[in-house]
């Protein structure tokens, strides 16, 4: 406690009051740190409630001669009755056990606890005699399981002396803890032989100043979009996890972040004390092509129309000389295809072969390291998993360009999907949008836009933006994102299906959905001005449940924003000739004008249907 000596307590100095042995020192908590979302809209706020007392010890008398105790338990027992709408008798039943076994105070159970600010002036009002309230004050979250992981929760801690104080312990509370929990101010009273304070004693108070209050990026209505997206996909599919996070593709500005099971930080009903978002690292599959294809598309090595035979690679392993084959996800392929055509069916063998002649396995780890895979991104929560880009031989860079091998986070993916939006500019994901004292409001922090570097040309963007949007427009033939296609909406993206490696047993696991089904992708196409990347780990079944909640949340979002995407501005598309054409261009510059295309007749590789499972 701050001593001040220049301060006077009736004759006697603050610090002789203080020394004094009959006078106590209590703390005063101060009002934690309000959260809100970027409009204002409350997240996280104390709530104060009170417990009412009543003093029954005949000793509790002034200097004066007043008296600070109950005295007239009848009156007293039909005016609180009155207010608390209970009958007289349950309240002077207890006054009187009180009283009879000599009490000094007593409390009145259920009847007396958690009562609101306005129930205490009601009681106030009343001016009863020996009536008096403690003052608690707990962390409340309005929407409770909202946003839970990001916001985290907070307990109440309590020392020998009964003092009692909030910390966080997850989340923002936790990250944010020393700017959220304020100063402690202190009281020190003069008490009675039994410990109590004496009514209109001498006593120094020193204010307690209340805690900062933060805004985040998060917006209440595009986290509601996400969250009923998040918990429906779960619902259906029996996952192991859910997750989505929406970014706003031209700041890094985290709008929506869920992921499923959650929890109402009012009760704590937590199952994991890990958010797969941020916390659990995991093979990404072949959303990280996005990565691989940009890595070698910005070397200037890239031909899009070389051709390869998809299907299946063989390797001389380098450790110990046996042949190890890597093979499609349509283990058969598609006979020849050109590197363009890999990425929008998946091709791992596409892949495979881009890092063997079109780049080398330590250009595509230089690569992922740039992108801001391997180390944190220093998002604002504890404990982020960096994830492990780190291989040796070549054909574990083969499995690497298609994300299998290494581990990443949902939340290092929207980082470096930033680049994509910002024509090579990599941007830092944030979730705070200012920080504010709260006397004063006067901002200590202002989140903004944050460039980690530019990572890649122009160029290199626009033929990525090209690559991710042949995944969304084709068809079931010639893409494995046609699932996401809207008519009127313009999402570009990539899918992606991992093996999960089990650990107790050694090897990845075998069902037929033992995998982490996961979409990046962002919109309006050109211009993007929304990233979303989501997830599904272990669903019930090979349904696709993400196309459904990525799709919703596109909707829901282009209209909430008035997003106006070149799609939607167009109302017809003048076709010129293309007589004696090369069909692969043509078709790309058709579908560079948003238009859907089917290729009718003998083509470069075979029409076949694909599985019901993302690729």
């Amino acid at each position: 406690m701050c001593i001040r000596d220049s301060y006077k307590v009736g004759n006697s100095t603050i610090a002789a009051f203080i020394k004094n042995r009959n006078t106590k020192e209590d703390i005063i908590m101060p009002k934690r740190g309000t959260i809100y979302d970027i409009n204002g809209n409350v997240l996280a706020n104390d709530v104060v409630s009170y417990t009412l007392i009543a003093y029954l010890s005949n000793e509790r008398v002034d200097a004066k001669g007043n008296k600070n105790y109950v005295e007239d338990i009848d009156d007293t027992s039909t005016k609180l009755a009155g207010v608390l709408g209970v009958t007289s008798e349950e309240i002077k039943d207890v006054l009187v056990k009180g009283k009879e076994s000599n009490k000094y105070q007593v409390e009145f159970g259920t009847i007396g606890k958690g009562l609101s600010e306005l129930t205490k002036e009601e009681i106030d009002k009343l001016k009863l005699q020996g009536i008096d309230f403690l003052k608690d004050i707990k962390r409340y979250y309005p929407n409770g399981d909202f946003a839970s992981y990001i916001l985290g929760y907070t307990v109440l801690k309590e020392d020998d002396d009964k003092n009692k104080w909030i910390t966080g312990e997850l989340g923002l509370e936790e990250y944010y803890n020393d700017e959220l929990k304020g100063k402690s101010g202190y009281i020190t009273y003069e008490r009675d032989k039994y410990g109590y304070k004496i009514a209109n004693g001498r006593e120094y108070t020193e204010p307690a100043d209340n805690g900062d209050e933060i805004y985040l990026t998060i917006d209440n209505n595009i986290q509601l979009f996400v969250e009923n997206a998040v918990r429906s996909s779960e619902e259906n599919s029996e996952a192991e996890w859910t997750l989505m996070v929406v970014a706003d593709a031209k700041s890094g500005a985290i709008l929506g972040y869920s992921s499923a099971p959650s929890f109402d930080p009012n009760i704590r009903n937590i199952t994991s004390y890990l958010d797969p978002i941020v916390n659990q690292a995991y093979e990404p599959g072949s959303t990280m092509k996005i990565f691989s294809y940009m890595c070698a598309v910005d070397s200037g090595n890239y031909d899009g129309n070389t051709t390869y035979t998809s299907g299946s690679k063989s390797y001389t392993s380098e450790a110990d000389g046996s042949t190890v084959t890597i093979s499609d996800w349509k283990k058969e392929g598609w006979g020849t295809l050109t590197y363009d055509q890999g990425f929008a069916l998946s091709s791992n063998i596409a892949v495979a072969n881009i890092v063997e002649s079109v780049i080398t396995k330590e250009d595509l780890k230089s690569c992922y390291a740039k992108y801001g895979f391997g180390k944190a991104t220093g998002f604002s929560l504890k404990r982020e998993d960096k994830g492990n880009i780190d291989y040796k031989y070549q054909i574990e860079a083969a499995t690497a360009g298609y994300g299998q091998g290494i581990t990443t986070t949902p939340m290092q993916h929207i980082q470096a999907l930033t680049t994509i939006a910002n024509d090579g500019v990599m941007l830092r994901p944030y979730v705070v949008d200012k920080i504010t004292l709260s006397n004063s409001k006067k901002s200590v922090y202002t989140g903004k836009r944050m460039v980690v570097g530019t990572v890649a040309s122009s160029d290199t963007i626009s033929k990525m933006k090209e690559l991710m949007k042949s995944v969304i427009n084709g068809d079931e033939t010639n893409s494995t994102g046609y699932a996401y296609y809207m008519d009127g909406y313009d999402l570009i993206g990539k899918t992606g299906t991992a093996q999960i490696y089990d650990y107790t047993k050694g090897s990845y696991m075998k069902g037929s959905s033992d995998y982490i089904y996961s979409f990046s992708g962002m919109f309006p196409g050109d211009n993007p001005e929304i990233i979303i990347y989501a997830a599904v780990k272990l669903p019930k079944d090979t349904t696709n449940y993400i196309a459904p909640m990525v799709k919703e949340v596109e909707k829901n979002i282009t209209k909430y924003l008035n997003i106006e995407n070149s799609s939607k501005k167009k109302d017809s598309y003048e076709i010129k000739s293309y007589l004696n054409k090369n069909t692969k261009e043509v078709e790309s510059e058709l579908k560079a004008n948003n238009l859907r295309v089917l290729v009718l007749g003998a083509v470069s590789y075979t029409h076949l249907t694909l599985p019901t499972i993302l690729r």
